[in-house]
């Protein structure tokens, strides 16, 4: 175990301190890793197709920021998840809750490092609006889709209500771009849409309602077309 932990940390130091420093190529991947990294190219190239880059230079440069940000999350996760789990087979639930949320803290600190540098280098490369493009991408564009919808379910939204529901679904992706499945992306958004609707009833809303007012809206214009 202790054996373990010590190739855990060494590794994701390693990949911490690759993180802070600049690069424009994706190097120094084991080859037993290229196949992932070839599957990662393919899901950043489709990110970056929408950012309207037009230097082809740029253009790759920022693909490989986001393969190797997909790259080392990857490596943060699974590193933590099979500390957990040795853990797990070495001691029962109850005596082992205390080490694994040490694992989980440490884990969390070493995401939220990369975080931030991997912000950093994309503004580096990047308008604002852009890099908000790579987050919508990592997050399968759920803060605009969600945002516009509860604006078409309600029309009658204050500006300080909408600044409202954006900044929290934009809080959200933040910690949606670091999770480490589609399910851990979602479950981000869900929790935060829970807020959001605390936040509506609190100013007066019924969303039951709302709901079906906008479904009759919907039917509505789908029957006139």
């Amino acid at each position: 175990m202790e054996r373990l932990l010590n190739f855990y940390s060494l590794v994701c130091g390693l990949i911490l301190i690759s993180a802070t420093s600049a690069f424009s190529q994706i190097t120094d991947i084991p080859a037993g890793d290229q196949e992932y990294i070839n599957v990662l190219k393919g899901r950043s190239d489709r990110i970056v197709a929408n950012l309207d880059i037009a230097d082809a230079a740029k253009k790759e440069k920022v693909r490989d920021l986001i393969v190797m940000q997909y790259y080392r999350l990857s490596k943060i996760h699974d590193g933590r998840d099979a500390e957990v789990e040795e853990l797990k087979k070495q001691e029962d639930n109850k005596a082992a809750e205390k080490k694994i949320a040490k694992i989980e803290k440490k884990a969390d600190k070493q995401l939220d490092k990369l975080h931030k540098q991997y912000v950093k280098n994309l503004l580096k490369e990047l308008s604002p609006e852009q890099v908000d493009g790579v987050k919508d991408g990592m997050t399968y564009g759920v803060v605009p889709i969600t945002y516009n919808g509860y604006i078409a379910m309600l029309p009658e939204l204050t500006e300080e209500q909408k600044e409202k529901i954006l900044n929290y679904l934009v809080e959200a992706r933040e910690h949606a771009m670091d999770a480490g499945s589609s399910e851990k992306k979602h479950w981000w958004f869900g929790q935060y849409k829970g807020k959001i609707n605390n936040y509506l009833s609190a100013e007066g809303y019924d969303l039951n309602q709302a709901q079906k007012d906008w479904k009759k809206r919907r039917e509505a214009n789908a029957a006139k077309e």
